[in-house]
């Protein structure tokens, strides 16, 4: 189909750097532990998420970027790097201030105290001292640098102190330098005994007791100087395209992914210059990745505080996902999907249905064969265990698990080959691209015959993190769609050509293709004076040609409303540019997902209204990001059960022209 609004000169925007659209997505999370409406330990777990955020940034985004600066013609340039280095220090900057003057003040006039060594009382100093001794120090091994002691191996994002020592050692000599590494086993977070002087709960970083014990791992000595510091390092796996077995070439490289080039490194903000230049010099880093915090240069950890904290008022309320109505508990699935197609939406609805599902075809005798594509099933997972028993049971089991889920890789793994262990058919998608797709599927021998029974879902197969994302799960009998959920599986095993699929749109074959094409009839009405509108709900939108379709259209007259959880390039907003394209980020308890995509197109004759909802994936630049998965057409009788497409002010963010997210006020306003 030829689009009329090809023929018409269309003014694109300048798109937003991917990088620091990542950023501003954390600007955004960032403000949620502002908010004071939310509970202040979760207000805490946001600014520990932005930190877990901003890790995995610099092992990987920040890393491919410091990898591209290096070579000529990237199109990444020496000042696009410190460009973005000074972005990420505005935001940690940020980050510390909410931490320090909003969050832990607040927690302290609720009676959740962190105690530094001069706020101790005699009592709590012995009571550190002892624990110290006994717990500490007998695991903490000081390292003095010298010719014969060189620099050790710093792991990924583990904790060490930096210190210069004044004397002499025990043979006469002046070396000043040495280095103490603290083993991840050791509790960040430790509570003190409660007791008659301070009401509430009172606690200690290990920092702190570590940092007040320094000079006794050194005696006779003087610590003249010193810091906590953290190295964070590039952790991106790479294969080989012509590796020949891909699940050995990424155990071989999980066991050097703790020790990839550095790209980061944080101290304290009262390290002194000698100690981090000494740093940044061992690390061959440049000053533009030296982060100096106010606090802990982990603030991960601090989501020990979170658990150990007594105060349930100062959280959440306990939320537990409804059973489905139109699900009796009893009835088996398959006598429930052969009454109708079900649509349920998690959090909210159980995920147990689907565990049931699989736990009912794993111990039915006329279930033949079960398929399914693992994406992050996690190190515990019942599902998997399921996959197990119905292979231990003599089905047939075939498993789509991808390999490459980032830092999932090693689970992956583990459960690939304990299913191969017991006969099951493991593949591991297609090198080059990451099988998304979120598919399984049940053959079962019924009158004479054979039928399927499917389930898809925008989410992973994961009760724990089904807890937490926003995700469709679809559950069907009908034929078309089972035949085609199976040729999926057929090409990924064979790796041959896939027949044209009547219901699914496949990545990378057809469904790029045909939101472009949707995008384009859009635009064409639009451009024909008819009322036209897109409404887009994806994780990111970093994809060129789809962000062109979109403008287009809407320059076409077509108003185009983006829901977008974390980054995206396209500017809203842009006088006679994007004005027509709203775009809108939803952070909150419950984190929001693609959702399954839609098309839906509203006819009367006459004025021939036309609206295409595009609810679909992620849509991510071609290349090392492009996503190999499979999206179905939902039937028109479950678009009313989908979720508001366009958030509440007080959970959405509106984005402003050109830069960045709007924030909301104190109150979320």
């Amino acid at each position: 189909m030829t689009s009329t609004v090809a023929a018409v000169a269309v003014a694109m925007p300048r798109f937003l750097n991917r990088e620091r659209a990542i950023l501003e997505f954390n600007h955004r999370v960032l403000a949620q532990a502002q908010r004071e409406d939310v509970p202040l330990l979760e207000r805490l777990r946001y600014v520990c998420i932005v930190s877990s955020n901003l890790d995995e940034f610099f092992e990987v985004r920040f890393a491919d970027c410091l990898e591209a600066a290096k070579k000529p013609n990237s199109g990444t340039t020496v000042a696009d790097i410190e460009a973005l280095a000074a972005a990420a220090h505005a935001l940690v900057d940020e980050q510390y201030a909410v931490f320090n003057d909003e969050v832990m003040p607040a927690l302290a006039e609720n009676g959740i105290r962190i105690l530094n060594h001069a706020d101790r009382n005699e009592a709590e100093r012995a009571w550190v001292g002892r624990f110290f001794e006994s717990q500490v120090r007998p695991l903490l091994v000081p390292v003095g640098l010298d010719p014969s002691h060189p620099f050790p191996q710093v792991a990924n994002k583990s904790l060490n102190f930096v210190a210069r020592l004044a004397g002499k050692d025990a043979f006469g000599r002046r070396n000043t330098a040495t280095i103490v590494k603290v083993p991840r086993v050791l509790p960040r977070v430790i509570q003190l005994p409660r007791s008659s002087e301070r009401k509430g709960q009172s606690f200690v970083l290990l920092t702190s007791v570590i940092r007040a014990h320094l000079g006794s791992l050194f005696p006779g000595r003087e610590v003249e100087a010193f810091s906590q510091f953290r190295i964070t390092r590039d952790s991106d796996l790479e294969v080989d395209a012509d590796v020949t077995n891909l699940r050995q070439a990424l155990r071989s490289g999980l066991t050097t992914r703790h020790f990839g080039q550095a790209v980061r490194l944080e101290v304290v903000n009262t390290c002194p210059a000698e100690l981090w230049a000494f740093l940044l010099q061992q690390f061959a880093l440049a000053e533009s990745s030296l982060f100096k915090v106010n606090g802990p240069v982990n603030l991960v950890r601090m989501t020990e505080l979170i658990d150990l904290a007594d105060a349930p008022t100062l959280r959440f309320p306990r939320f537990e996902p409804a059973w489905p109505p139109t699900l009796p508990r009893q009835e088996s699935m398959f006598e429930r999907m052969r009454s109708g197609e079900m649509l349920l939406h998690q959090p909210f609805e159980s995920f147990e249905p689907v565990i049931q599902f699989l736990r009912e075809a794993v111990l039915d005798p006329d279930v033949l064969a079960i398929k399914q594509t693992i994406y992050r099933a996690g190190s515990v997972s019942p599902l998997m265990d399921l996959l197990i028993e119905a292979a231990r049971r003599g089905k047939e089991v075939m498993a789509v698990v991808e390999l490459k889920a980032r830092f999932e890789e090693e689970a992956n793994i583990n459960w690939a080959e304990r299913l191969e262990e017991v006969g099951a058919q493991v593949v591991y998608g297609v090198v080059g691209l990451k099988t998304h797709a979120k598919l399984l599927l049940v053959t079962r021998r019924e009158d004479g015959g054979l039928k399927r029974y499917a389930h898809l879902s925008t989410g992973n197969y994961n009760p724990n993190t089904a807890r937490l994302y926003t995700d469709l799960g679809y559950f069907s009998d009908n034929a078309e769609l089972t035949s085609d959920v199976d040729a999926v599986f057929q090409q990924l095993a064979s790796l041959g050509r896939t027949r044209p699929l009547k219901t699914l749109l496949q990545a990378p074959f057809t469904l790029h293709k045909q939101m472009l094409a949707q995008v384009s009839m859009v635009a064409d009405a639009a451009a024909a004076g008819r009322t036209a509108r897109i409404v887009v709900k994806i994780n990111a939108l970093t994809d060129v040609a789809l962000m062109e379709a979109l403008v287009a259209a809407a320059q076409a007259g077509a108003e185009i409303d983006l829901i977008v959880r974390g980054a995206c390039m396209l500017a809203p907003g842009i006088a006679g540019v994007t004005d027509r394209i709203r775009v809108r980020s939803i952070v909150g308890r419950f984190l929001p997902r693609r959702l399954l995509p839609l098309g839906r197109r509203r006819r009367r004759r006459g004025g021939l209204p036309v609206e295409r909802r595009l609810d679909g994936p992620q849509h991510v630049r071609p290349g090392r990001g492009r996503l190999a998965g499979a999206r179905p057409r939902v039937a028109q009788a479950h678009h009313r059960r989908m979720p508001p497409s366009l958030p509440a002010r007080r959970q959405g963010r509106v984005a402003a022209a050109q830069r960045r997210q709007l924030r909301p006020g104190r109150r979320g306003r």
